[in-house]
């Protein structure tokens, strides 16, 4: 940062008062909560987080110092800095399910297999089964036939290079660079809304 624009020590000062009235009202926040949810604690979080970036941000141009600490951002993503117009694109999707009814999971692994006893009676089985037999999406659509419970689910667009066939078959799950994913879908009971969208741009 250059001299004509480098911030002055009030303005430091200020913004580490403002780190200090945060801490207050998120402690307050806190000691006052009320339900696992209240978006009171969760707005305090929030002011908390700026105002430590802020005056991070302010010490570290001022003084060249950084603060010993970090604040979570909560789980965003960081700014795209991938390709305006990538090559490819590659799908990562997670959902979650509890095994809410071990029996009719196992009825409808039974069903799939023609009837045919599963040769391992354990519930890793028959997912094997259910899921070696329908896609992902049908399991997903029809989740209560087969005894299971939705969980969180996410579904991920990150920009990548063109990759060989069987290129990467055998690390397929390699931590994804946040900073090449595109857009973000979220699904989630902590939503007020089924669908949390998370886009980059």
């Amino acid at each position: 940062m250059s001299d004509d624009v480098q911030p002055s020590v009030a303005e430091v000062r200020a913004a580490v008062a403002a780190v200090k009235a945060a801490l207050d009202r998120h402690l307050d926040a806190v000691e006052n909560r009320v339900g696992e949810d209240d978006p009171a604690v969760y707005e305090a979080f929030e002011a908390l987080a700026a105002a430590a970036e802020s005056y991070d941000e302010l010490l570290y141009d001022t003084y060249d110092e950084v603060t010993p600490f970090e604040v979570p951002s909560g789980g965003g993503m960081p700014e795209y800095g991938g390709p305006s117009d990538p090559e490819a694109v590659s799908v990562l999707i997670r959902r979650d399910y509890t095994i809410a009814e071990p029996d009719r999971l196992f009825a409808q692994a039974r069903r799939a297999s023609d009837g045919e006893t599963i040769p391992d009676a354990s519930v890793n089985a028959a997912l094997g089964v259910i899921f070696g037999e329908y896609e992902a999406d049908e399991v997903a659509q029809r989740h209560k036939e087969f005894g299971l419970e939705e969980g969180d689910a996410t579904l991920w667009v990150a920009a990548v290079e063109p990759a060989e066939p069987g290129e990467w078959l055998d690390a397929p799950f390699d931590e994804v660079d946040p900073q090449l994913v595109i857009c973000r879908f979220d699904m989630s009971t902590v939503f007020d809304d089924d669908l949390g969208v998370l886009d980059p741009d």
